[in-house]
Formats: C-alpha cells, structure tokens, sequence
C-alpha cells in the first residue's frame, strides 16, 4: 500500500490505543493441573489486575481489536489494514508454528500482501475460535490459520493449518459467483462467514447445529460411537436466505445473529437455555426469538453477542438483556439460568452503547451522566485473571454491574473479551497516558541518547522511556510538545519488540495461492497434519504514523513511578 492510499485511510477511521487487563502467561491461561490448582505463572507474564497500556502497539494506530470467549489470542487491526497478532498460538492458531506463544511484547505483524494478496488490499475484520484465527481483507476474501480437525478453517480436515491460508468461497448458490466476505465469527469447532449481501454461510462441526443447515449427521462409527456431519467448504445457513443479517457472534456451540430489521436469531446448542427461547431444545436452523421481533422497534436488537454459555443483546433504546448462565451461583447460573432474555436490572437505567463477552466476563459502554464521557461497566463471577481490571486494590470477581474505576475519565471505544484477558481500546488523552504500562520494569538509560549527558529535563518515550533532550533531537524541538511523544527509533518501528522479549517468528512462506489450488482440486496435501490434542467440545509498509507531540519527563525515569507520567 502507497503511502499516499495509507494516509488517505488513516484519516477515515478512528483509532485508538491498546489497553491490556488479565492474564498474559498465555500457554498456562485457564488450564489446571491434576490437583485442581492452575499452574504457577512466570514472573515475567503477570496478572494484570487494571487496564495497562501495551507499550508494543503503543504507537501503532489500532482501529479494532479481536478476541472471542473461548480464544487467549487476540488479533488488533491497524488503519494501515495490517494485522497484529499475539497470544497463545496451540496448534498454530496465529499462522506460525514451532512455538507456544506470541508475546504481547512482541506481536506478530501480517499483511495481506504476506499472504499472497494483491498490493492495497487491507484486514478489515478478524476472528477467533478457541484454537484457530480468520482474517477477512478488504477484497472479501478469507485466510484462515490453526486447528482445522473438524474443518473449522474452511480447509479439508486435518489436525491442523500451520500458516494462513486462503479459504476458498463461499459461493453463491444460483450464480456460482464467489462472495464478498465482509465479517466473521468462530466458536470452538466452526466458523460463520458473513457476506456484504447480508448472505451467512458456516463450516466445522455440525454437532450441535450450530452450522444451522438443519441437520447433525449423527452416526455410528467404529467402536459404536457417534459422530456429525463436518462442512469443510463453506454452506448457506437455512432459512436466511431473504434476510440481510448484519452482525453475527458465536459462543462454544451456539451463534446469533441480527438482521437489518433488528430481528434476532439464534440456533445451535441451547444447554442452560442460552438461545433464550425458554427451553434446553438444541435448534438446527434459525430461529427468531420472540422478544425482539417486534412491532415495537424500540425493543429490536441493535447489537448481539455471545459468551460461552449466554447470549445478549442491547435493544435500540440501549436496554441490555441477558439469556442463558452466565455466573456460577445464584439467579442465572447453572440450577437458575435465565430461560429467556431479561434485562439486567443493576444497569436498566444505562443506555449501552457496546458489550462484550470473556470468558467469565461481561462489559458494557455507555455515556457517562456523572463524569462525561463514556462509562466503562465490569462484571464477572470467578475471574481470577483481573481480567475485569477493577484494580489493584478491588476483588477480582464481581457478580453485579459496578463501574470500572481505573477507566473513570477514558474514552474507551471498543471492547475484545477473551477467555482470561480483555483488552480495551481507547482515545489518547493526558488520562489514559495516567495508566500503568505493561510492561512495567523497562532499563532505560539514564542519560540523553545523543550527547549522552546527564542534565536538565530530557523528554522520555512513551513507548520505551529512552531519554532524548528537546535540543538534541532532529530536528530540535524549539518547546516541551504536548500529548504522545516518540523516540526516533520507536518512531522508525512501530509495534517493534520491548523489553526482553524475543522478536517474533517469521511469518513461512505465503502458500495462499497454492492452498486455493489445492481445494479447488479437492487436495488436503497442501496442509501440515500434526497431532490435535485439544479440540473439546461444550464446558461448563513501515509504519510510520506517530504523533510528533509528547510530554516532558525528567531522566532516569524510576520505574516505581511507572503509573504516573510526569508533565
């Protein structure tokens, strides 16, 4: 991409900065050892119990970020179209292989040109299932990379897809032409495709029927065991077709979906009633749930979204309701969860402007009356990553709606909840450089890195906190610049590695054409096929975009002062 093209697109859309609460031992996130105690995490991998501004993207202009409920990876797009990944990487799930994790300290750059695409084409959207990845570019075409033995990837099965590769279709039905992909949504063991026409098509595991074709293919195999039907191309959901369905989600095993009218459905798995439809039935193809179907428009959906085993949606009055179990004891749990969508009474009153779904967490934005601004709402029973990020000094868990204090003052405009992290994105601001940044301990110099003098007040980086004196700086900065300021070398590299952390693995070789080729000709040889061992069903161009305007703060910057960014 021109810079010319890339400037034009970064003042077209909004952007923000990476925040980061929760878990970061990524390979250990939620798993536990025999006697039921999660495994001791690595000092340099901490529980990040506030929002804390990941200094790797920290001047990377972030326009969505992207997780899911049962993903610890994540995926931040930048207004450039390039993808950043991180995280957990089990079975390849971030397009590279021969290593565990991605550290947020070091992500991984893509871009679609690496995968094959033709130059100026961008990510527009990215997926993630518990162990698998989709990016969706601008062209409408899909790469997908990670766990594909039950098709999940659109690929022909195989324990795993070791690199990103280029799904082939979907393909309209009647013309036979392909499709432009526009969004997408993945659970554990498939994947929903939606395209600009409003078209949804599914691949994976038809288990639950959660590929809402109408069917699970049951049957018996050797050793009189059952197993379902598997699309590894993707398929029409049914009875959809005269809809334009314009938002989509996937818990574990079930999906939700919204159309242009505000109409809501739902299908798939429905143990503790989290399709809201009053009973545990599974559904095999969509169906409407009463509740939003008007004729009061004010009662239709405006935004849907699904947790492991709940689902919501925020009518277009901002009134958000809940379906299914979404805590561990009481009303709505698992002996109480709520048959059929309620609103939730502790935020009635709050007009929600977006949510989202962890692991066990739940959020929600909405204008603040008391502060300005917008309100960051956190609750969550069990969290034990601080993936909340109430703070320090507060409980990690929380059964009912409560504000997020450590956001007071921010103006978070998106929200990614994994299954242990969130991550938040936010407008720059004097108050959001205020936060603690990850991570913390940085060995910075103690003197100017060009005259290498120890006086006066040299500004630090944002990102790196290496100390520049104004003058010394080319050009010199003739007065101390106000908001973000950059080093030159971060400047030069931005979403470089901080820290010790490694630099992250080369991206293999594209083979996005090769892997079309291969479909088309119905050819799995074009795919690794190491061992899947986890893929469970139902449980309980240089960048070169930063700001030239910073803050002065006095060298050696003392790390036990981190939080506080001095003026």
């Amino acid at each position: 991409m021109s810079e010319t093209q890339s400037s034009a697109t970064a003042h077209e859309q909004r952007w923000g900065r990476v925040l980061i609460a929760g878990g970061t031992d990524w390979p250990k996130l939620g798993r536990k050892d025999k006697g039921g105690k999660v495994e001791g995490a690595i000092p340099d991998h901490p529980d990040l119990l506030e929002p804390h501004i990941l200094r790797s993207l920290n001047n990377v202009k972030i326009v969505s970020i992207h997780t899911s409920c049962v993903a610890s990876h994540c995926i931040a797009l930048d207004v450039h179209g390039a993808a950043w990944l991180f995280g957990r990487n089990q079975l390849s799930a971030l397009g590279v292989s021969g290593v565990d994790f991605v550290s947020e300290n070091a992500p991984l750059r893509i871009r679609p040109v690496d995968l094959g695409a033709a130059a100026g084409t961008r990510f527009v959207f990215a997926a993630l299932g518990k162990n698998h990845s989709i990016l969706v570019g601008s062209d409408g075409r899909v790469w997908t990379a990670g766990a594909n033995n039950l098709g999940q990837c659109g690929h022909s099965t195989c324990p795993e897809v070791s690199s990103f590769r280029l799904m082939d279709g979907p393909y309209h039905i009647a013309t036979k032409e392909q499709e432009h992909v526009v969004k997408a949504a993945a659970g554990i063991t498939f994947s929903l495709f939606l395209t600009k026409s409003g078209r949804l098509y599914s691949v994976g595991s038809g288990e639950k029927g959660q590929l809402g074709n109408g069917r699970t293919g049951e049957h018996i195999v050797t050793g009189n065991k059952s197993a379902y039907d598997i699309e590894t191309e993707p398929i029409l959901v049914k009875g959809l077709q005269d809809k334009k369905i314009t938002q989509i989600a996937c818990g574990h095993n079930h999906s939700i979906a919204l159309d242009e009218d505000g109409v809501v459905y739902v299908w798939g798995y429905n143990g503790y009633c989290r399709l809201g439809l009053g009973n545990q039935q599974d559904v095999l193809t969509p169906k409407v749930v009463p509740q939003f179907a008007g004729p009061q428009k004010q009662l239709m959906g405006a935004q849907v979204v699904a947790g492991p085993s709940n689902s919501v949606v925020v009518d277009r009055q901002g009134m958000y309701w809940m379906a299914g179990k979404w805590k561990n004891t009481g009303d709505g749990s698992g002996g109480q969860p709520y048959s059929q969508f309620r609103f939730m009474q502790d935020i009635m009153a709050c007009k929600i402007k977006h949510t989202a779904c962890g692991g066990v967490t739940h959020f929600a934005l909405a204008p603040d009356e008391d502060e300005g601004g917008i309100m960051t709402i956190a609750w969550g029973q069990n969290a034990a990553n601080g993936e909340l990020g109430m703070g320090p000094n507060e409980p990690k868990s929380a059964t009912k709606p409560g504000r997020n204090q450590p956001l007071i003052g921010i103006d978070v405009f998106d929200i990614a909840a994994g299954q242990n992290t969130t991550y938040f994105l936010a407008t720059p601001s004097d108050k959001l450089s205020d936060l603690p940044r990850h991570p913390a301990d940085l060995e910075a110099p103690e003197v100017c890195l060009v005259c290498h003098k120890d006086s006066g007040d040299p500004l630090a980086c944002d990102k790196c906190d290496a100390p520049y004196h104004p003058g010394c700086l080319d050009p010199p900065l003739a007065a101390v610049p106000d908001g973000e300021w950059f080093c030159p070398d971060c400047t030069q590299h931005p979403g470089g590695p901080i820290g010790d952390a490694p630099p992250p693995p080369p991206l293999p070789r594209s083979t996005a054409v090769a892997g079309v080729r291969a479909k088309k000709a119905r050819s799995p040889s074009d795919v690794d096929s190491d061992e899947d061992d986890d893929a469970d069903g139902e449980d309980d161009d240089d960048e070169n975009d930063a700001p030239k305007s910073g803050r002065k703060r006095k060298a050696p910057f003392k790390k036990a002062t981190v939080s506080k960014r001095k003026k």
